[in-house]
């Protein structure tokens, strides 16, 4: 596949980025760089091979699922513009 510079104009145009009209012939070829860079790396044979989420083997710190109350309902209140009796206060919006 290879983006001629009428095309690097509209994705310029998509991603609302202002490219003068003398630099889209070197933003056409950077992009083609990119997809020259995919297409080495669809090459490489993958079959066999688990995704993976890091370089170095690792896990998570696990931590028991438990509901809370977060013991501050004070400190979350300060943040309410109308709190009343320990809630959110809100306008009725149905009748």
């Amino acid at each position: 596949m290879s983006i001629d510079t009428e095309t690097a104009r509209r994705v310029a145009k998509l991603a609302r980025i202002q490219v003068e009209e003398d630099a889209l012939p070197a933003l056409a070829q950077e992009f083609n760089t990119i997809l020259g860079f995919i297409e080495q790396l669809n090459e490489v044979d993958v079959d066999g091979i688990e995704p993976m989420t890091s370089v170095t083997p690792m896990r998570l710190k696990r931590r028991e699922d438990v509901v809370t109350d977060g013991h501050q309902p004070d400190k979350v209140l300060a943040n309410a513009p109308d709190a009343r009796e320990g809630f959110f206060a809100v306008p009725k919006v149905v009748e």
